[in-house]
């Protein structure tokens, strides 16, 4: 129907219009009481709901993806070489979002593409999602940010460190946990430590690569380079360099990978040269996947919280959406701290 302040009852159909004319308050207000916003007052949502009940008004999702001209979704961007990271991500974004009317779009892109950015207007601009989370490496290039500003679509980015204002970045501390557990390698009289890369391209492996230097420089140990060898976050790259560091005539006591999968392939290049886990050898990883405690010895890790970095990303993406669930305090949360998870492939203590 159409309030004309007399006779509210005396029309069709009531739209949101409506409810906003007779509750005094505006369009965009109704909406978050609609979503279950926490960002209203007790007074104004007592006022909404009133006038809801009043006029018998039933939301439309149709009409109201017009009127935003969006779709009721969320898109996620990634080309990461690890599947089991981006599924960890979807799980906490899917937690976030399971009791509302929103769907999560999955887009693999291809950042070494020419055409990345043509690829990624096309697609944003077919699906017109009400946000876009971006996951690395394709969240460290500004460019897809930009893109995003002149398409007015709302984004988060996700990362190894802090990649943009409080409001539209969640990131993880991998700098810090790197040099607190090579710290704690080292407090066990390890002096030799190799270190296995990540790829090119990635911020990730920086960060963590800067946290493995620290560790060393805050022993006074000098890194040496012959105990530094590429891995590109997979199981080959992590045997490979497993079995060029363990066959140096000065081969390390401990070996930190930049992921559980090359980890994972350190422990068997270290099994098929006979070295034994941990005694003569210590081995430690990064994201504490399946992989970590399905290999033998199941490995000491860094704990990555991408499904709760999912979570939270999706939360202050989208709070109008969650309701009750999106808190004040969750929503100024940028970091979110990954922690040691100690096995039996290195002793920390």
């Amino acid at each position: 129907m159409t309030y004309d302040g007399d006779n509210p009852q005396s029309q069709s159909t009531p739209t949101i219009n409506d409810v906003a004319a007779l509750a005094g308050v505006s369009k965009k207000t109704v909406s978050r009481f609609i979503n279950k916003s926490p960002l209203m007052s007790a007074k104004t949502r007592e006022k909404v709901s009133a006038a809801i009940e009043q006029l018998g008004y039933v939301p439309n999702p149709q009409a109201r993806a017009l009127a935003l001209r969006r779709n009721f979704m969320i898109a996620l961007l990634h080309d990461n070489p690890n599947g089991q990271t981006v599924l960890n991500f979807q799980k906490g974004v899917l937690s976030a979002i399971k009791d509302t009317e929103l769907a999560l779009a999955v887009r693999p892109v291809d950042r070494t593409s020419p055409a990345l950015l043509d690829d990624i207007e096309t697609f944003l601009s077919k699906q017109r999602p009400l946000g876009v989370l971006i996951l690395p490496p394709i969240s460290e290039r500004d460019e897809v940010v930009d893109l995003c500003k002149r398409l007015d679509i709302a984004y988060m980015r996700i990362g190894s460190t802090v990649l943009d204002k409080q409001t539209r970045c969640v990131a993880s501390n991998d700098r810090e946990i790197v040099r607190e557990i090579v710290a704690a390698i080292i407090g066990q009289g390890h002096k030799k430590i190799g270190f296995v890369r990540g790829p090119d391209g990635f911020r990730s492996p920086l960060e963590r690569e800067g946290g493995f230097l620290d560790a060393l420089d805050d022993a006074g140990l000098k890194p040496n380079p012959a105990l530094i060898a590429k891995g590109n976050y997979r199981f080959q790259s992590g045997l490979e360099a497993g079995l060029e560091l363990l066959q140096r005539a000065d081969r390390p006591t401990a070996i930190f990978a930049s992921n559980d999968e090359m980890a994972s392939g350190v422990l068997h290049a270290a099994h098929g040269l006979g070295i034994a886990v941990p005694e003569e050898l210590a081995v430690v990883g990064f994201d504490d996947t399946a992989t970590a405690s399905h290999v033998w010895p199941p490995l000491t890790t860094i704990h990555w919280p991408i499904e709760e970095m999912g979570r939270l990303a999706a939360m202050k993406l989208v709070p109008d959406f969650l309701g009750d669930s999106a808190s004040k305090i969750e929503l100024e949360q940028v970091i979110v701290p990954s922690h040691i998870v100690e096995r039996a492939s290195a002793r920390l203590r």
